[in-house]
């Protein structure tokens, strides 16, 4: 596939898939003998797996340097297992917060909706 029509496949900018693979966040993209590049299935499954991490928060250094140690085989296992456990337990302490977050706002508009009127209802803090 063109570069083109990953960037339409993923919805987004070509500039945006040129970045993720000069800062490692993909591996170097195969290329056709003029340099254009050329993405294959294994290309696309890095695309795939960059936009979830980051999606997800996982910050590019994090991504990169999990590129990385793909690229530098087996016996980067053990490190890798650590930096994706490591990531998770962000993500799981950043989703605790979004449910805390959640359940402060829904008590704020169940307190808005069961008073009827706007200027009939307090704000409290909690």
């Amino acid at each position: 596939m063109t570069i083109k029509e990953v960037s339409e496949r993923y919805n987004i900018s070509q500039n945006t898939l040129r970045y993720y693979e000069r800062v490692g966040m993909i591996p170097r993209v195969h290329r056709t003998s003029g340099g254009i590049r050329d993405y294959q299935e294994e290309d696309l499954g890095w695309v795939e797996l960059a936009l979830c991490m980051r999606s997800a928060g996982l910050p590019i250094e994090a991504m990169s340097e999990y590129v990385k140690m793909v690229q530098q085989g087996d016996s980067t296992i053990p490190a890798r297992l650590e930096l994706l456990l490591r990531q998770r337990e962000k993500l799981l302490a950043q989703k605790s917060q979004i449910e805390e977050t959640l359940e402060r706002l829904n008590v704020k508009i169940a307190n808005y909706t069961k008073c009827g009127t706007l200027s009939a209802c307090t704000d409290p803090a909690q």
